[in-house]
């Protein structure tokens, strides 16, 4: 019977392995094996741009409205580029476990500024002075990796919504456990208490839009984590072009060109 080197010991997880002998982890991946990625463009139609994206069992939901009139106090105004608006929540249903989430709280807050920054380093807002841009991202259901599949999706709601970026923007979460990085955490393995990183990459330049850490690190282990999350975005970006050029093939095949 097969040992394994680290184990989950937070709450109701006490006990579950994070990584076997044999590489493998809880659902069954590789270290460096993504969560399957399924996503649609277009699937609400007041918005100026949608997307639907899981992430495994990860589910969100992302609208972009805009550019547009700058709305509320001009005050915020920019006179060189659009003003960037972005608002995260979770459905109340989202978790397993039932919290109380007000609309506003830290984390939401926190969040939406993180998700702001993201799109403020892709996005090409010198093209749209004195505006405003609208980007809502609700998390449907919840399973790790929130931050980054937030990003996904509000990627593709972007470029449904026509507005010019200068790269996709693609994010991972990626963990450490015994000198194993691992890709694209599922919740279990975010609650196991591994040292982690968020990461927002523009691909094709290898430009760092976000980079976040929720705990310590030791040096000498950040460059091979850095390395597994850069690598995680760029096999995150082929999934999205390709769910890109499906949504643009089915638009043209409807219009008939």
């Amino acid at each position: 019977m097969s040992s394994f080197r680290c184990f989950v010991q937070c709450g109701n997880m006490a006990g579950l392995e994070l990584l076997s002998d044999q590489g493998y982890r809880l659902d069954g991946r590789k270290s460096t094996e993504l969560r399957k990625v399924q996503a649609r463009m277009g699937v609400f139609a007041q918005a100026d741009g949608s997307a639907y994206l899981e992430q495994g069992n990860t589910k969100a939901l992302a609208v972009v409205y805009g550019p547009h009139e700058m709305r509320g106090s001009r005050s915020r105004t920019l006179h060189d580029r659009a003003v960037i608006n972005c608002q995260y929540s979770m459905a109340t249903f989202s978790m397993s476990e039932r919290k109380r989430r007000p609309h506003g709280d830290r984390k939401s807050t926190e969040m939406s500024l993180h998700l702001k920054q993201t799109f403020e380093a892709a996005v090409m807002t010198q093209l749209y002075p004195r505006s405003q841009i609208d980007i809502y991202v609700k998390i449907l259901q919840s399973d790790g990796g929130n931050y980054s599949v937030c990003v996904n999706a509000a990627t593709l709601a972007v470029i449904d919504a026509g507005i010019p970026m200068l790269d996709y923007v693609c994010a991972s979460t990626v963990g450490f456990v015994d000198e194993t990085p691992l890709a694209d955490l599922c919740y279990a393995e975010e609650s196991g208490g591994v040292s982690s990183l968020a990461l927002a990459l523009l691909p094709r330049g290898g430009q760092i839009a976000l980079l976040q850490m929720d705990a310590r690190l030791h040096q000498d282990n950040l460059e091979a984590l850095m390395d597994a999350a850069m690598t995680a975005c760029k096999g995150v970006s082929k999934v999205l072009d390709q769910v890109v050029r499906q949504h643009l093939q089915e638009a043209s095949l409807a219009t008939g060109d």
